[in-house]
């Protein structure tokens, strides 16, 4: 079985004005499929930037990613967006709804960009994912009917919905209360085993890196310690 992502010898460089400013020095790391992982560190220890590079948002300097046994090396503007399409769910702080549609328009957007042409097979896949993530009765809610952990729950079943190899979360209990930001660790704990996603979180909240069965710290965009923990928290 591939590992949902590697990366060998990965170095990410920002140039800024006249100097070079190194974010990932040499960076070496398998993502097993299955895995719950969180990436830590201190502000500016690269964790962002390695989110960025295994979302294809950007690319890396030197070394080779592979996600899902695919390397994104090379890809066109246009195969990098189908690459993100088929491979990649994100998750992200500030939740990124999209305000005029409903909670079930927005999972169902990602299957349309997928190019999912069968409207009965789209809804079935949207309903059982809002099910899923206890949402099953407020489908037709627009982001600002919901509270702030329900809106999350409709980022989660967003990034669910296309079965990606990897989903990506970057600071997603940010924004919530710490009772809220239980539930969705909780929630995204049971979508990893029952659905065997992958999921990496990127993250400074100790409830998050609780939850992980894999902490992985970054110090000056290199790996300081590697966790194994079973199954984690909670």
């Amino acid at each position: 079985m591939a590992a949902a992502a590697s990366l060998t010898d990965v170095e990410k460089t920002y140039r800024v004005g006249a100097v070079d400013v190194p974010a990932i020095r040499g960076l070496t790391l398998e993502i097993e499929d299955g895995s719950f992982m969180s990436i830590a560190g201190p502000s500016g220890s690269g964790k962002t930037t390695l989110l960025n590079l295994l979302g294809v948002l950007d690319t890396p300097t030197a070394g080779t990613i592979r996600i899902g046994g695919e390397s994104t090396e090379g890809l066109s503007s246009k195969a990098i967006a189908d690459f993100r399409n088929t491979h990649l769910g994100f998750v992200f702080q500030t939740f990124n709804l999209i305000p005029v549609l409903t909670a079930f328009e927005n999972v169902e957007f990602p299957l349309h960009l997928k190019g999912v042409t069968d409207a009965s097979e789209r809804a079935r896949r949207v309903e059982e994912i809002l099910e899923d993530v206890g949402l099953a009765g407020l489908s037709d809610r627009r982001p600002n009917e919901l509270s702030g952990g329900q809106q999350q729950r409709v980022a989660v079943a967003r990034a669910l919905v296309k079965e990606p190899t990897l989903v990506l979360a970057d600071e997603p209990t940010a924004n919530l209360d710490s009772t809220t930001a239980e539930e969705l660790m909780a929630l995204m704990h049971e979508m990893n085993e029952r659905r065997g996603t992958t999921f990496v979180f990127s993250t400074h909240d100790p409830l998050v890196m609780g939850h992980a069965s894999r902490l992985v710290m970054l110090r000056d965009g290199m790996v300081e310690s590697d966790e194994r923990r079973g199954n984690g928290h909670g």
